[in-house]
């Protein structure tokens, strides 16, 4: 290529261009606008007069807010569910039963066990109340205060003081035990009372709890002295039950033989053999139907009372512990075969000379886990570890929760079971601070100070059975002569004639075969994302995803490569102003052999100095070089030996 045709081309490739190459961002912002397919943009440079186009950029930008706006809400909601519920009719499993009698424990074998306990209860209840029939009020103090002095080596007492306050008093407290008034020290928790009284309360009861050193105690009061000699009873309770083996708890509790007296399923007879004992330290021996024993679990293909599970339970009132327990009957707790049944959180109460029907409705529950709710599937994200040895369930991981908090603060576990590996129950020759250490650790959990709450989770899938109780009379005044005698001949081991208020009829069954399903499933998709973001851009911009890749283009390619060029440039500017000599030296003079035409730079010239270079000539123009005039000198004797070439003397 002739060198007029490089310059040509070297100038065209650096002059403004119009398009994706331009070398300035208005330049290139122009392009755009008048080439995109979002008409906004190209108004805004065809429009005439600074007041529609002022307009046009308003439009353009308010559409293009909206745009983000509305993607926004798209991107924020894509992580919500939607809830179908389906109802199923199929034959249906039977859900495991697990039935325990209120009292834990015969009162006639217990009862050497708690004889000092009760004597000092009977006397504390004598010092508040009074058992007489005295009927002036101050004549009855005077004696039970008297009383209670006599008993100043109390060993209950004295390890947690039964306290009376006055009305409005806080500070002072009328010990049980001396009779005296002392000063309270400790911080006052009040648990109110779930009987609700019709008047205002003069007195108020509690108790003291102090640590070991006696450096911080609480004084936990109640608006009833019945919740106050009760809690006070429960807890000794708990110290002596628990130095007793398991082995001896087990055989005072009752037997399944004792306590299930007849038992009829789905139309067939069953007896204690259907029935799986586990021991409950509030509640003694319990017995679950249905627990797969046999890895089998028991169906139902008919709803109604007839086919479900019907037993006639032995309560036997007179083996009552009258501190302990101040109702009669058992406590029935529906649940899943693997799953741990606490009885005293969401147990049933049946009565006594009643027959008590339970009608169920199963109901399934399907939760999305992260990122759609913060349920948990099982065990494995949980800090807490699993002492029931069961599946994940809230109940389950708060129980561990509290158990573990026990071992952690307390040196020993909640009088419960299972317990934790290495744990002991808790009792206060063991740990003679546990008292005081368990109120705490309660307190801090039903606050959920504990943080158990922020680590247990709702399971993601569950069944529960909606339960719906009835009760009759039972047995009738008709039937119950002959239907006793032959209950007392069934149960051959009891020497004594049963009575109704001994008995009480339990009926659980499925009120039909529909069961429900909730079952959550994601609201949105990628695609459904994808589509509602098009429709927004189609709606307010009329462009469509090829616009947004121009757009990506134009704004973040092409524009970082304008600036990255410029600072290219000025870079190499800096850079030859910094070699430059601080003396420059006059340019040399041009020689005749420098032709300007000729002087082809290797490096691009910039737009400017495009510009600022000759126009190229029309055609080649060959290099001439000066003659080289030292050449033309003729030396002296050269010329006198060639004929005609002498030079003529100057005149």
């Amino acid at each position: 290529m002739a060198a007029g045709e490089k310059i040509k081309a070297k100038i065209k490739k650096n002059l403004p261009v119009r398009g994706p190459q331009a070398p300035t961002i208005k330049e290139l912002m122009r392009w755009y606008c008048l080439n995109t397919n979002t008409h906004g943009c190209r108004r805004i440079v065809v429009s005439r007069g600074r007041l529609r186009r002022l307009l046009w950029i308003l439009f353009t930008l308010t559409a293009v807010a909206l745009i983000f706006w509305q993607c926004a809400l798209l991107i924020s909601t894509f992580y919500t569910v939607s809830v179908s519920i389906k109802v199923h009719f199929q034959k249906l499993d039977f859900p495991a039963v697990t039935i325990c009698n209120i009292n834990p424990y015969r009162y006639s074998a217990v009862r050497h066990l708690l004889a000092e306990l009760e004597q000092e209860t009977r006397g504390s209840l004598k010092t508040l109340f009074g058992f007489s029939e005295i009927t002036s009020r101050k004549r009855r103090e005077a004696e039970s205060w008297s009383s209670a002095k006599e008993g100043t080596g109390s060993k209950f007492l004295n390890l947690i003081p039964l306290l009376a306050f006055d009305k409005g008093e806080t500070s002072k407290a009328r010990d049980f035990r001396t009779g005296r008034k002392r000063k309270v020290n400790g911080r006052i928790i009040h648990k109110a009372s779930d009987v609700v009284h019709v008047y205002e309360s003069k007195d108020m009861v509690g108790f003291q709890l102090c640590s070991n050193d006696t450096s911080s105690c609480a004084v936990y009061t109640f608006s009833s002295g019945i919740n106050a000699i009760r809690e006070w009873y429960k807890l000794h309770y708990m110290n002596i039950m628990a130095q007793v083996s398991l082995e001896k708890k087990i055989n005072m509790s009752y037997s399944a033989e004792e306590l299930l007296v007849t038992c009829f399923f789905d139309g067939e007879s069953c007896d204690a053999r259907n029935f799986t004992r586990f021991h409950h330290p509030m509640y003694g021996n319990c017995y679950t139907f249905n627990n797969r024993q046999n890895e089998t679990v028991l169906s139902t293909s008919v709803g109604g009372s007839e086919y479900g599970l019907q037993v006639i339970l032995y309560i036997n009132e007179e083996e009552y512990n009258p501190f302990l327990v101040s109702s009669t009957g058992a406590k029935v707790v529906v649940h899943r075969q693997d799953e741990y049944p606490f009885i005293e959180d969401v147990g049933t109460e049946i009565e006594t000379a009643m027959a008590t029907s339970i009608g169920m409705h199963l109901t399934e529950s399907f939760k999305l886990s992260e990122p759609y709710s913060q349920c948990k599937e099982d065990w494995s994200n949980v800090l807490i570890t699993n002492i029931y040895n069961a599946p994940y369930s809230l109940q389950i991981c708060l129980h561990s929760c509290f158990q573990a908090k026990m071992v952690e603060k307390c040196g020993c576990a909640q009088f419960s079971q299972p317990l934790p590996q290495g744990a002991n129950y808790c009792n206060y020759r063991q740990h003679p601070n546990w008292m005081y250490c368990y109120y705490e650790l309660h307190q801090a959990f039903v606050w959920g100070e504990l943080g158990c709450q922020s680590v247990c989770k709702e399971a993601c899938s569950f069944k529960e059975w909606t339960l719906t109780t009835s009760l009759a009379q039972w047995p009738s005044e008709v039937s119950e002569k002959w239907l006793l005698s032959v209950l007392t001949w069934d149960q051959g081991q009891i020497k004594k004639k049963l009575n109704k208020t001994d008995l009480a009829k339990l009926l659980i069954f499925y009120k039909d075969l529909s069961h429900r399903s909730i079952v959550e499933s994601p609201a949105n998709s990628i695609e459904m994302l994808l589509s509602n973001i098009g429709g927004q851009l189609g709606l307010w911009m009329s462009c469509s995803i090829i616009c947004i890749i121009e757009i990506i283009e134009v704004f973040f390619i092409d524009s970082l490569s304008i600036v990255a060029r410029h600072q290219w440039h000025k870079a190499k500017e800096w850079w030859a102003r910094r070699q430059a000599s601080p003396c420059p030296e006059a340019p040399p003079s041009p020689q005749g052999q420098d032709n300007l035409g000729l002087n082809i730079d290797d490096d691009l010239p910039t737009f400017t100095s495009a510009l600022c270079l000759p126009p190229a000539p029309a055609a080649q123009v060959p290099g001439t070089p000066p003659p080289r005039y030292n050449t033309l000198r003729l030396e002296r004797a050269f010329s006198r030996q060639l004929t005609g070439t002498e030079v003529p003397a100057e005149s």
